[in-house]
């Protein structure tokens, strides 16, 4: 995917050196811009999976979990930011690059749920995400679909938190959903305030509200909340270990907790840590968007149940969620997403290029995409 980075850096040359010219040397850029985000397309239109999960009989480096994996300790990639560092670098990050996301994908910042071996057209991407809250409600036994009789009685969800709520997306469908009070914590000052908005917009400021505020010292109260929901947050969290205490401190007694997030593999047996190259590829994306230490998805079980959490279940959704980054490179080649990208400031343009390592980390089976939902003891 290296042609993919180098494709971007060539339509950022042709824009930025053409634009400082004259309009005639502009629409040459356009033309050849687009011309290029064409041919990309077209690549990949038909068989998005194949950027991310090789045919088995293609070489590949990707490994599987084996059960003896989940009983390893694993050894974090090294962190390079202070924690203060990291948190200041991930609101900048968030306050420049949310204002694209939304414009182009609207107002859920996090992966789509496809069905293995889909080939989803446009439109489907954004119905993915919303179908990503309703797989993850499920996972956890939370949604009124699976459940009949005395277990729909029983999903009585009236408050929610929404940990790494970034525009409010999630927030604002599970009140309208449970009709529940929602609050909201981001380290972005722009999502928070303009999460509020879009709630106001929405007719739901009664129901959701949203603040600044740290996952690792959350300003609620002890058993709070009958769902605390983190949707791709755990990853930016330096202590996972704090970060889990504090999930499991505001969750209500009988409450659910669900942690959806992207891990490392599970290490092999004998194993102490990743290899090399698996680091460094780890680091490189670390550095792109503000990540600290990576942890297995066996990492976060142990951390469970430790605490004494009850119903522990975990899966991988790395093939479910194959179609998006490939998506999302799309749709920043696009001339309204590159346009927007150079718009906005060089974190955006970074986490930008860096969209191909994440396919890479996929495809070498690196990076997994995972589930994790638990609840606490009555």
């Amino acid at each position: 995917m290296a042609s993919t980075s180098t494709l971007k850096l060539d339509l950022y040359r042709h824009y930025y050196y053409d634009n400082n010219n004259n309009n005639k040397a502009m629409a040459k850029a356009k033309a050849k811009a687009k011309a290029k985000v064409d041919a990309f397309n077209n690549k990949i239109r038909l068989r998005p999976r194949l950027l991310l999960f090789p045919l088995k009989s293609s070489r590949s480096t990707a490994r599987t979990t084996t059960a003896a994996a989940a009983t390893t300790t694993t050894t974090p990639v090294m962190k390079k930011l202070t924690d203060e560092e990291l948190q200041k670098g991930i609101a900048n990050f968030y306050d420049e690059s949310s204002g694209i996301w939304e414009d182009i994908w609207g107002d859920h910042m996090h992966h789509g749920f496809y069905d293995i071996d889909a080939r989803p057209s446009v439109s489907d991407h954004r119905t993915a995400q919303i179908r990503m809250i309703e797989e993850a409600l499920r996972f956890a036994g939370l949604s009124d679909e699976t459940g009949t009789g005395e277990e729909a009685e029983a999903i009585n969800i009236k408050s929610v938190v929404d940990v790494g709520c970034g525009i409010g997306g999630s927030s604002r469908y599970l009140a309208a959903k449970y009709g529940a009070k929602c609050e909201g914590i981001t380290l972005s000052p722009y999502q928070a305030h303009r999460a509020n908005a879009l709630a106001s917009a929405q007719g739901l400021a009664d129901k959701v509200s949203f603040r600044v505020a740290d996952a690792l010292q959350q300003p609620f109260g002890d058993g709070e909340f009958d769902l605390v929901w983190s949707m791709e947050s755990g990853e930016h969290i330096p202590d996972k270990t704090k970060f889990v205490n504090e999930l499991a401190r505001v969750a209500a007694p009988g409450g659910s907790i669900i942690i959806v997030t992207w891990c490392h593999r599970d290490l092999g047996p004998g194993e102490e840590s990743l290899k090399e190259w698996e680091q460094n590829l780890l680091n490189k994306i670390c550095d792109a968007y503000y990540l600290p230490a990576w942890c297995s998805t066996s990492d976060y079980v142990r951390l469970l149940q430790s605490l004494a959490l009850q119903d522990i279940k975990a899966a991988d959704w790395s093939q479910n969620v194959a179609p998006f980054w490939p998506a999302v490179i799309r749709s920043a080649l696009t001339w309204k997403g590159f346009t927007s990208l150079l718009r906005s400031g060089m974190k955006t343009i970074r986490g930008a290029l860096a969209m191909p390592l994440m396919i890479q980390g996929y495809k070498k089976g690196v990076i997994k995409f995972a589930i994790i939902t638990c609840r606490k003891p009555q």
